[in-house]
């Protein structure tokens, strides 16, 4: 008796493999299902009353969603210890297992109920005959690319067989889905039928005759739409597919290079030969650093996150219900938007009611799109906007459970509406502030429970941004967080707590980013040099892009209060002067008008502005592109570390999603405290220190590293 694949046999002789995890609400491949696969592939090859098999899941609207990613993690942990040769074997066992599964003679259907992604289609792959129900909600991909891994389980060998090498290599290299018709018209399943009918439809193709061999095991198969590295429409199609993904890539993702040369070189072998390909790329890049940093912060770490990793557990579910949402400006339109589609009634308050339904139209605009473009039913879309009730009236906001304030960043204006609204609002009601610079502690002063005030920092455009930063004051406590958590979790965000500090600490290392290009400016050092190393880092912007879009006017006001909070002891950086010039002197404010380190001109593509070179006269010497790139990163994984000292952090998983999710930082890393376990905590402090010395004490060396560089720690135990 098995415990994840329940195997039955009928009258017929037809076996049914359903895959049904225990305690799960989708299917992964882990080394239990592969040891029961294996003992069922050898079961249905030997016994001679087994006619053939039908594979489908237990599991409504899943099939299977890959491979478990704690056990490729659990891969990666014992390499050190290991082989080249004994990871490859890790490897390669499923891609053996699903070979001796399509060739073992008897005809094997995939009866496919719900998404198969990654492994998940590879096994269905791998079956004679394919059946997908017809939901479009079901997703037929491989994801892998997104985590630094190709498909290692024949993905790259089948689907170009299946559907020519130049159409296959979008849904390989960019991770797309395909949906139930589209797989059909690619050849990537025989056919579509009602859901109740896809078992017994598979089971009346084994007994019709259906013929237990892939196309690629017959003597005349030819590779749809042509094959060889002689082939002219073959070689245009890796020429430019090479250019594209560098473009794309900018090299920082090997997955995309090793997906490439998988299937360039596996569509002209044998696919027994082709297979062993395969499993070769996907071991180099297991065996590298990309792919498990990804994993563990994208995948494992961020899943962590959003099922309540650091939830209080002692607190039972607090679900909202009403939400006051105070100020109706971008952030707020956004929150109350965000709120709405997930069923939750929004009180939209601000000083005038024609503020409050401007906010309101924000969410109407979005759902007329949606209609539009047929993702949405007109009712539905109804049915959301009437959840958010415009307002100037704080009474409105009574019964509501949780509030949330964007208003103005003034302490004194925040104190002021804090104190309407409890006037009116339940004792129990959590208070939640979207700040993103004002200490926490400070504003929860204004409040008459500083235990049920905590900052919940939303990123900007809020429906499009993953991120929600949850800031614990010194006197937050357990219910509040619990409240922030779980009203993240019914907005599907993703969550970081952290504790309270100036600027906390997205909006504090993020902004390292930006005064370490301007402090490269002022010392003569080329924009675009500086623009195009943040770029090809893997930063989600360049730093002059990006310092426009947040504005030269915020970052001026932020410093000028920084240096007033911090007195004595604030440094001056040659960025101060910079920025002070083009704002103060220069009127150049950034993307707002039309004028900042770039200029806007209407019409056309923006540029560098061509007057900086007059403000800022470049030396004769210029820094080779890795250094610039080390200072940009260098600086903000220093501030991160600095974070984490002063306990603004306290987990090294919240550092790396924070930083990826918040503000953009180099995916392809894992994060900057992933980035220093790579690179060694001690090489990493020797080059702080170099670094310091040169440019100064942005890039002094914490002693939580230099601790951890004497012992050769690493954040990650």
């Amino acid at each position: 008796m098995t415990n994840i694949i329940k195997f039955e046999l009928d009258k017929d002789g037809i076996a049914l493999l359903t895959i049904d995890l225990p305690g799960k609400s989708m299917n992964v491949i882990s080394t239990q299902m592969l040891d029961e696969f294996e003992n069922l592939i050898t079961k249905i090859t030997s016994d001679a009353a087994i006619k053939g098999a039908v594979i489908t899941s237990g599991k409504a609207g899943s099939f299977v969603a890959g491979a478990d990613l704690d056990m490729l993690l659990g891969w990666t942990s014992n390499i050190k210890e290991g082989t080249a040769s004994d990871v490859y074997d890790m490897a390669y066992r499923m891609n053996g297992l699903l070979r001796t599964m399509e060739t073992c003679g008897k005809p094997i259907v995939a009866a496919i109920n719900g998404l198969a992604l990654g492994g998940g289609l590879e096994i269905c792959l791998a079956c004679h005959y394919r059946i997908v129900a017809d939901s479009p909600k079901i997703n037929l991909g491989f994801p892998e690319v997104m985590i630094g891994l190709l498909p290692g389980a024949g993905g790259t060998q089948r689907l170009p067989r299946l559907m020519g090498v130049q159409p296959a290599l979008p849904y390989l290299l960019q991770g797309k889905n395909m949906k139930p018709n589209e797989a059909l018209a690619n050849n990537v399943v025989h056919e579509i039928a009602p859901l109740d009918d896809i078992v017994s439809k598979a089971k009346d193709w084994i007994i019709g005759g259906g013929k237990p061999i892939q196309p690629w095991d017959e003597k005349r198969f030819k590779v749809p739409g042509g094959q060889g590295a002689f082939n002219p429409n073959i070689a245009q199609t890796f020429m430019g597919a090479q250019a594209m993904v560098q473009k794309e890539t900018k090299g920082n993702y090997p997955a995309a290079v090793a997906i490439l040369s998988c299937v360039y070189e596996g569509h002209q072998l044998p696919m027994d030969t082709a297979l062993k390909i395969e499993s070769k790329y996907f071991t180099t890049l297991l065996m590298g650093t990309v792919a498990p940093n990804m994993i563990r912060t994208l995948f494992v770490n961020k899943q962590a996150a959003e099922k309540g990793a650091r939830r209080p557990k002692d607190v039972p579910p607090m679900k909202t219900r009403k939400l006051g949402m105070l100020g109706a400006g971008m952030m707020g339109a956004g929150i109350a938007h965000v709120s709405a589609m997930a069923g939750i009634e929004v009180i939209l308050l601000d000083r005038e009611m024609e503020f409050a339904e401007k906010g309101k139209s924000y969410s109407a605009g979005i759902l007329a799109k949606q209609v539009q473009r047929k993702k949405m039913s007109q009712e539905k879309a109804d049915g959301i906007l009437a959840l958010i009730k415009p307002t100037t009236d704080y009474s409105d906001l009574k019964g509501c459970d949780l509030i949330i304030e964007a208003v103005l960043e003034d302490v004194t204006v925040k104190a002021d509406v804090t104190k309407k609204v409890e006037a009116v609002v339940a004792k129990d009601c959590i208070y939640g502030s979207n700040t993103s610079t004002l200490p926490i502690t400070e504003l929860a002063k204004a409040s008459r429970d500083m235990s049920q005030f905590i900052g919940i920092h939303f990123f900007s455009p809020v429906d499009k941004m993953p991120l929600v930063e949850i800031i614990m004051g010194e006197k937050t406590g357990d219910l509040a967080l619990a409240k922030a958590l779980d009203y993240v979790a019914q907005i599907r965000k993703t969550p970081i707590v952290v504790n309270d500090s100036r600027g906390f600490y997205t909006s504090r290392c993020f902004s390292t980013y930006i005064i370490e290009a301007t402090n490269m400016l002022a010392e003569g050092i080329s924009p675009a040099l500086i623009e195009n190393c943040g770029i090809f880092s893997g930063m989600a912007v360049g730093p002059f892009a990006v310092a426009d879009e947040v504005s030269i006017e915020l970052s001026y006001h932020v410093g000028q209060a920084t240096k007033k909070a911090l007195g004595s002891s604030y440094i001056e950086q040659p960025s101060d002067a910079a920025v002070e010039k083009m704002y103060r002197e220069l009127g150049r404010k950034g993307k707002k008008n039309g004028k900042g380190w770039y200029d806007y001109p209407e019409g056309s593509t923006k540029h560098l502005w061509a007057g900086l070179a007059e403000y800022f006269p470049l030396a004769e010497n210029q820094p080779s592109k890795e250094e610039v790139t080390n200072r940009l990163l260098y600086r903000q994984a220093i501030e991160v570390i600095r974070c984490y000292e002063e306990n603004v952090l306290t987990a090294p998983e919240d550092a790396d999603i924070g930083a990826i999710f918040g503000w953009g930082f180099a995916p392809w890393t894992g994060g900057p405290l992933s980035m220093v376990d790579t690179i060694g905590t001690k090489k990493f402090a020797a080059e702080c220190d170099n670094l310091a010395q040169k440019y100064g004490v942005g890039f002094s060396v914490p002693k939580m590293l230099r601790d951890k560089a004497h012992k050769n720690e690493k954040f990650y135990c």
